[in-house]
């Protein structure tokens, strides 16, 4: 259905769903933004036909959600990368993925914890190579959440605020799952030499802004970056678990460990030890940094 075709020509949600709104094509944009761009890929991760999915493409393609780059002239094949317009989708899925977690596959109870369900699917990401997100740090600069020829820690939380800031929500404490995120951040800072000294960067993502991260990271004097995934970029593309509390959705507490190859080569979820999680992350970054030492890097092909 186009937009053209709806009598109710005011109301932005339904000129919306004349475009997208069929659950083939959001979950479509779902793998797109995870970073399944090509087509025999998005058949093996949907199971959809061929003529059902070369129809669906065309459809976002023409309509501006997607745009269509050749990566190979014989024979003719394509990448179908989000544009502008399809990157505004990124926080529609992510109120899905919310949503879909809390009150479909849940009971509607309200947790910062990852489920069962949500713990199966980060270990899916085990041996993948996620697309090389770009986001906004806490020194208002672009950073890419996988580095280049290093190991990155990245880890997750729900928030963490500067004194006196009133940034929490009301009843926040009340949230299981939300208490820890200042101790985990400080227990990074302790430990960050140790990082640093086994080739690692460590990387804070929260979905607070830049300046909230900035006064926060002041005051607990963190010596690394601390960065913000308002738009929902990097919950997109590794699918991570969110939850709502204050008017915005939060993060559940997730750490993830990247090769230089940005391979997800380790995964902490669900965290109930936000302090004893960094040890244990430190000790698995020890023990692979020695084992490539010994074999050598490996490399591994993005999901396309």
């Amino acid at each position: 259905m186009r937009r053209d075709d709806l009598t109710d020509a005011d109301c932005g949600i339904a000129q919306a769903l004349g475009i997208i709104g069929d659950w083939q094509s959001l979950l479509i944009v779902r793998e797109c933004a995870a970073g399944v761009t090509r087509f025999d890929g998005l058949v093996r991760e949907l199971g959809l036909s061929r003529r059902a999915l070369t129809e669906r493409l065309n459809s976002l393609v023409a309509d501006g959600v997607l745009a269509k780059h050749a990566y190979t002239d014989r024979p003719l094949r394509y990448d179908y990368q989000l544009t502008g317009r399809g990157r505004g989708l990124l926080p529609v899925l992510v109120a899905l993925q919310e949503w879909g977690t809390r009150y479909v596959m849940g009971d509607g109870t309200l947790t910062a914890t990852a489920g069962p369900d949500e713990e199966r699917r980060l270990e899916d990401l085990l041996g993948t190579t996620p697309p090389d997100v770009e986001i906004t740090s806490h020194r208002d600069t672009r950073l890419h959440l996988t580095g280049e020829d290093t190991w990155t820690v990245a880890f997750f939380f729900p928030g963490a605020y500067a004194p006196k800031s009133h940034g929490y929500p009301p009843g926040w404490g009340d949230i299981p799952g939300t208490r820890g995120c200042t101790l985990e951040c400080q227990t990074y800072a302790e430990h960050y030499s140790d990082f640093t000294t086994l080739g690692a960067r460590v990387v804070g993502v929260s979905t607070q802004r830049p300046d909230q991260l900035a006064a926060f990271a002041e005051h607990a004097d963190l010596p690394y970056d601390l960065a913000s995934d308002a738009d929902g970029v990097a919950a997109g593309a590794y699918r991570l678990p969110v939850f709502r509390a204050g008017g915005t959705d939060r993060l559940k507490r997730v750490s993830l460990l990247l090769d230089p190859a940005g391979v997800v080569r380790h995964v902490q979820a669900p965290i109930t030890d936000p302090g004893g999680s960094v040890e244990d992350m430190l000790t698995v970054l020890n023990e692979r940094t020695s084992a490539t030492d010994a074999t050598g890097p490996r490399t591994q092909q993005p999901r396309r």
